[in-house]
Order: C-alpha cells, then sequence, then structure tokens
C-alpha cells in the first residue's frame, strides 16, 4: 500500500486556499491575478515531490513523471466560482500531487477553466484535441465579456503552445472531489466511489404571446407569454416524476419576459430548461415528457411555445476496472463507509473517459453545499478519500490493464 502522507496533504490544501481567500472560501475566477498565483503555487509544489511542471497556452499545468513506463492522469482543476468554495476542483490536484509524492507513477493536471468562465471545460477539451483555434478566437467572458485571447495574453499565456495528451503514456484518469451532494453525509459515509457522471441536455423554450395594455386589455382578451410559461412549467414539475429516474434533476434557470415591465402583458417569453440522468433511456423518457407537456401547452394555450435543443450531452460511465480498484479500496479502508454513486455535476473526468478510462471518487459535502463560500468537508474524511484514492491507483496499476 502506498504510504500518503496526509499530513501533508492537508497543509498544501490549506495553504492553497490562503489564495484569493474569500471569507471561509475562495475567489479565483478563471485567469485571474489570483488564479495564475495558484498555477504558480502549484508548480512549486509539483517541484518538490519530483514532477517536471510546465503551463500551456491555455492555462493548464502539468506535472510530468520522469521515470519509464505507463502513468496514471490524477487531477480536476483549482480555478473556482465567483466567491465560491475551497475545496471543489483543488481537491483533485492536490491529492494527485499527494499521490506523486507517495511514489506512485502519476502525472498530475491542473485543467484550465473548469467552471466555464469562459466556455465548457476548455483545458480537458484543449487537453484532448477537442477545442480549436477558431473556438477560442469566439469565446469570452460570461460575467464582464473580456475575449479569451486578451485574458490568455493579460495572462502571460499568449503565444504558448496548447499541450495534449500523449497516447499510450496513460493508464487512465483518475478525480478526487467533494460529492456537492447529500448522499454521504447523510448516511454517514466517507467514500464515494463514482459509476459515471451525468449527461446534461438543455433547452430553450420559446412562447410567442401579444405584448398589450395591462390596464386595457381584459383577461379574455389576453395572450400572456409569461402566465403560459408558469403554467407549462407547472405542469413540466408534476409530470417529470412519472418519467425521471431516482437520480434526475430537472431545472428551470431563467425566465426572461419581453418586454419586463410591470404595466405591459409579456408578448414574449424565453425559458432555459434542462434535466440530468446518468442513463440515456431515462434521458429519452424526460425529453418525450418535455415534449408531450410543450404539445399539450399549445393545445390549451393562446399563445405559439416551441421547443429548441441547446446541447445533449452523453453521460460518461466511469471504468469498471477501476471502479472495482476503488471499491475494493474502499472496504479496506473504510469497511462499509463507501458506496457506489452517480455524479450529479460535470467534471473533467468525462472528458477524459472520451479517451482513456478514468473513474472518479467523491468525499462528504457537509451540508451538501458547494459553489459558496461555506462550502466544507472534515479533514478525517479528506485525508481517508486520498488513502483510498492512493490504494485504488496501486491497485489498478497492478492489475495491468492496457494503456490507452
Amino acid at each position: 500500500m502506498p504510504q500518503v502522507d496526509t499530513a501533508r496533504f492537508l497543509k498544501d490544501l490549506h495553504e492553497l486556499r490562503k489564495i484569493g481567500a474569500y471569507k471561509t472560501g475562495v475567489h479565483r475566477p478563471t485567469f485571474s491575478p489570483e488564479d495564475m498565483e495558484s498555477r504558480r503555487w502549484l508548480m512549486e509544489r509539483m517541484k518538490e515531490c519530483g514532477l517536471e511542471p510546465s503551463i500551456d497556452g491555455i492555462g493548464n499545468v502539468i506535472g510530468r513523471h520522469p521515470g519509464p513506463g505507463p502513468k496514471l492522469l490524477v487531477g480536476s482543476h483549482i480555478e473556482s466560482q465567483n466567491q465560491a468554495g475551497w475545496l471543489d476542483g483543488a481537491l483533485g490536484v492536490m491529492a494527485g500531487v499527494a499521490l506523486a509524492r507517495s511514489g506512485l507513477p502519476v502525472d498530475v493536471i491542473a485543467f484550465a477553466d473548469e467552471e466555464g468562465h469562459y466556455g465548457g471545460f476548455i483545458g480537458s477539451r484543449s487537453f484532448i484535441g477537442e477545442l480549436s483555434e477558431d473556438e477560442i478566437d469566439r469565446l469570452s467572458n460570461r460575467y464582464h465579456g473580456k475575449t479569451l485571447r486578451q485574458a490568455l495574453r493579460e495572462a502571460g499565456l499568449e503565444g504558448l503552445p496548447r499541450i495534449q495528451r500523449e497516447p499510450g503514456r496513460h493508464k487512465g484518469f483518475l478525480e478526487l472531489h467533494i460529492e456537492q451532494g447529500t448522499q454521504l453525509e447523510s448516511a454517514g459515509q466517507q467514500v464515494g466511489v463514482v459509476k459515471g457522471i451525468v449527461a446534461i441536455w438543455q433547452w430553450r423554450i420559446t412562447i410567442e404571446g401579444m405584448q398589450d395594455h395591462a390596464g386595457g386589455t381584459t383577461m379574455a382578451e389576453r395572450r400572456d407569454a409569461g402566465l403560459t410559461a408558469v403554467r407549462l412549467l407547472a405542469m413540466l414539475d408534476e409530470r417529470m416524476p412519472m418519467a425521471c429516474g431516482p437520480r434526475s434533476t430537472w431545472t428551470c434557470g431563467r425566465i426572461a419576459l419581453d418586454p419586463g415591465a410591470a404595466s405591459i402583458i409579456p408578448g414574449k417569453a424565453e425559458v432555459l430548461f434542462q434535466f440530468r440522468d446518468v442513463e440515456e433511456p431515462v434521458l429519452a423518457r424526460m425529453e418525450a415528457c418535455l415534449r408531450a407537456c410543450v404539445q399539450e401547452a399549445n393545445r390549451r394555450e393562446r399563445c405559439a411555445v416551441t421547443l429548441e435543443a441547446l446541447s445533449l450531452s452523453k453521460p460518461a460511465l466511469c471504468d469498471e476496472a477501476m471502479q472495482d480498484a476503488l471499491a475494493g479500496a474502499a472496504e479496506a479502508l473504510a469497511p462499509g463507509a463507501w458506496r457506489h454513486m452517480p455524479s450529479g455535476a460535470g467534471h473533467d473526468a468525462q472528458y477524459m473517459a472520451k479517451v482513456m478510462p478514468a473513474a472518479m471518487l467523491f468525499s462528504p459535502s457537509i451540508g451538501g453545499i458547494s459553489h459558496h463560500w461555506a462550502e466544507d468537508t472534515k479533514d478525517e474524511d479528506l485525508a481517508k478519500c486520498v488513502e483510498v484514492l492512493a490504494e485504488g491507483a496501486a491497485r489498478y496499476l497492478a492489475a495491468g490493464q492496457a494503456v490507452e
């Protein structure tokens, strides 16, 4: 069993949270001065444990193991959402450093912008060859509008080559992450072995009514797009439970009314709606439910409702051999205190799973809180999970699976 220095691992994590500290969390948006300081800090930690660090033209930091033979790739991201938590992403990167320090043959990577300030998973997508220069030209920050090209230039990354995976080098990818939910804590468990990462299906629902005067137009005459939107969403919330799986979720993230004034009947409404699950048959049932509700709204209402698919991703199932190795490690080190579970959020691992075996391990989240500065996990749970990750990595490496 590899000997992980859990005290040093926790010390590193708590040092990293000082960079961009915000209340008990952090504020390290992608390519901000705080984010770039954290990347330079990480490269120093990589050097200390014998890795050869570098940063590429999209901001990915990778520490390469100098020895011969196949490696595991271990990591996550270290930028944060705005005024958010200290563990989301950082846990997986520092776990990789801890595994490298224990002597395991691992490369450690911190992908850029998993949190989506400039685009969707641009670091991991760049690493597997799915991010084009044309897309980089088009992307900009969703909060303040700065272009990605300008941000890269200001961060000192302009002109650096973008590192892509080296076929034949890695036997798989491992990512340790906080659960961002309450299942582990509610069950009094310390470790979650992830079965798969959900697909997220995004939709735009557009409702066309008639803009009119809020006082002069009688209720019988109205074609109120806003009320149609509300009734449609209520119908979806009533009917989705009959189509979904045990861990499906659905969310209306945005309702925009046009013109959006107190004394004007809205003539148009736009709704952004998504649902998530790890099983494609369940996703298909949920889509059928959504389409049936839209059809029913068009039959009942005086407003026209149209549905547009924005993105239909595929679930990423975790590699069975890697799951088995992690499960065996969990039972050995935390007997009866672990479970198999799906991930309800997206992670860099879902992109690594396209090109190599990939798996994830979850630690409990106190109160299920994440993407908020109050996000936290007990130190003893963090230590237990990094020990399980190391033991699982050792078991998988010893099993002799083929290199992708």
